[in-house]
């Protein structure tokens, strides 16, 4: 069974009496250590079905049995990825939210946190765990994530929002867009990602490739005029690189206060190897070499940059934020939100 530290639940037993537990508990948390350094009132919002409760308090408690002992937990479920319980979080004054889960409940959390003072840790427990890849926080490891949510070193990033028609906004910390990123969600099977991960999407490839098809459509951005072009894949990314360390936006920033897109239109064998041609070599390994600053677009592959973005399509594509399917969009407006997010 999951526990913290016994020294730490006797002493609360032995104040049960007075109904002090939970002020002794978060005096624990909150007061002032002997370095003068004070611990921000925690607590931690995970997905049970991607690491059990027991598991993830035993490696809380190794790391630092005191945090572990105060913390308020949380859990999300098949019906709220994380939005409630993320606002329960802040009811209850939580400082810093650790998120244990994969892209969809670190999405939901860090919607319900932007804008607020609360600060944003992950323990990376998904398949693409994008946004933790971008931050460099450790994956795979625990025990080391928790280190880094504990005392790592804090700071701002944007959060982008996209209205898709419906009347509220919905946040995202990485990517979204139609095409090729939209269909290889829906195309991968889920139980050789259980086996595989991320890989699991290069076998679904070829799949979405032949339900990508180009469109004709509107782009607009910022106050730009509107703008006609072609492409079976857009991406709008906060941040650009994506499983295998593939950076498809690759002057993407954080904290930029832009949002970086990518329109690709290739459709024949011709075009999809002039389109990797632009990302291994023009924008991938040149730039290494030549310290090249600027991104260089392709015949079939176009890099466009603004704080705001929006598309107006002939028909409903299928569409995806931050890694999950959410069905057929037509018109969006993606926006940034700098500066919008404490993480560490």
């Amino acid at each position: 069974m999951g526990h913290c530290s016994p020294r730490y639940l006797d002493t609360a037993l032995a104040l049960s009496r007075r109904g002090g537990v939970r002020k002794w508990l978060h005096t624990v948390q909150a007061g002032a250590q002997s370095d003068g350094v004070t611990t921000p009132r925690i607590a931690v919002v995970y997905n049970p079905s991607k690491i059990k409760r027991d598991d993830l308090r035993d490696a809380f408690d190794k790391v630092d049995a005191a945090a572990c002992a105060a913390a308020d937990w949380f859990e999300t479920t098949e019906h709220d990825p994380g939005n409630g319980p993320a606002r329960d979080a802040l009811d209850a004054g939580a400082q810093l939210v650790i998120v244990a889960g994969g892209d969809g409940t670190v999405r939901a959390v860090a919607e319900v946190l932007a804008g607020s003072d609360a600060a944003l840790a992950i323990v990376p427990q998904g398949t693409g765990n994008l946004l933790a890849r971008n931050l460099e926080v450790p994956i795979g490891d625990v025990a080391a994530a928790l280190e880094r949510a504990l005392r790592g070193d804090e700071r701002r990033i944007d959060i982008g929002w996209i209205d898709t028609g419906g009347g509220d906004e919905q946040g995202f910390a990485v990517m979204v867009g139609f095409g090729l990123d939209a269909h290889m969600l829906v195309e991968t099977d889920d139980d050789l990602k259980d086996k595989v991960g991320w890989l699991a999407y290069v076998e679904a490839l070829g799949r979405a490739v032949s339900k990508s098809e180009v469109v004709d459509f509107t782009l607009k951005v910022d106050d730009g005029e509107p703008e006609a072009v072609s492409g079976h894949t857009l991406v709008i990314g906060n941040c650009g690189t994506i499983q295998g360390g593939v950076a498809i936006l690759p002057d993407a920033a954080v904290d930029d206060g832009l949002l970086d897109a990518l329109l690709v239109s290739a459709d024949t064998v011709t075009g999809w190897l002039d389109t990797v041609r632009s990302f291994v070599w023009d924008n991938g390994i040149r730039r290494v070499f030549t310290s090249e600053a600027q991104t260089v677009d392709a015949d079939t592959a176009r890099h466009l940059t603004g704080a705001s973005i929006s598309v107006e399509l002939p028909r409903p594509l299928l569409f995806e934020i931050d890694g999950e399917e959410v069905g057929d969009v037509q018109t969006f407006t993606a926006r940034v939100d700098a500066g919008a997010l404490r993480v560490r």
